[in-house]
């Protein structure tokens, strides 16, 4: 019996523990930059393993300091609703897995900015249950403690744009040599595009697919009018 106790107060400290560490770290990344995530280091990894050079292009710059262009962009090709929903698109959700089923093979995701996000911050590269589920976990807790526009900024800030590139900033000055500040339309659109696949998919170097792909999302960001600067009223 004293073993069992044992383990239920291990197990609840472990609980008590997680929950302390990863909420106060949510709850921290409110205010702070995100220095560096899981997937960086693993990109490093990586390089090492393969024998390269080492290449982590990344710059913290402010929602003040990133072109309205770039979130109308992403927000246009990535996640439509993300104003609206409250971290989970069912309804994309749904219609992925309805066309998934029809092709047979997963060709369509339907994972949010904020799930993107909190997989980016928080997590690793995997399509594992496991690992899906510490994704809903940390999805709640960004959309709980996280205005809409800081889930946007610290996206654009983590997301991979390229081959050991990161953020809005790095990839400006990488594929189009200028600030984040002064990317345009079309340059954001591009941007955009390259996201389901950013080492395939070179914005600074586009493909005529990525040139399509350019021309539909800047038709979305048309159909969706201008990027909101505060946070939408309920």
């Amino acid at each position: 019996m004293k073993v069992i106790r044992w383990i239920g107060k291990a197990i609840m400290w472990i609980v008590i523990l997680f929950l302390g560490l990863t909420v106060g770290l949510t709850v921290l990344y409110r205010f702070v930059p995100v220095p560096i995530s899981p997937l960086m280091v693993m990109r490093l990894v990586e390089q090492v393993e393969d024998g390269e050079q080492l290449k982590l292009a990344h710059k913290w710059v402010s929602m003040d300091e990133i072109s309205k262009s770039l979130p109308h962009a992403v927000w246009a090709s990535e996640d439509e609703n993300f104003f609206e929903h409250n971290g989970f698109d069912f309804e994309a959700i749904e219609r992925a897995m309805k066309e998934n089923e029809k092709r047979g093979y997963n060709a369509f995701g339907a994972s949010t900015i904020s799930q993107q996000t909190a997989k980016n911050v928080f997590l690793w590269p995997s399509s594992t249950w496991t690992r899906k589920a510490f994704e809903v976990y940390f999805t709640v807790l960004i959309e709980t403690f996280w205005p809409k526009q800081r889930i946007m900024e610290v996206y654009l800030n983590t997301i991979e744009m390229g081959d050991g590139i990161y953020g809005a900033e790095a990839v400006a000055l990488e594929h189009f040599g200028c600030h984040a500040k002064d990317l345009n339309d079309n340059q954001a659109a591009l941007i955009a595009a390259s996201l389901p696949n950013p080492r395939v998919m070179n914005s600074g170097r586009p493909s005529s697919y990525m040139y399509k792909r350019q021309s539909f999302i800047l038709r979305m960001m048309r159909n969706l009018g201008a990027y909101p600067v505060e946070e939408p009223e309920e």
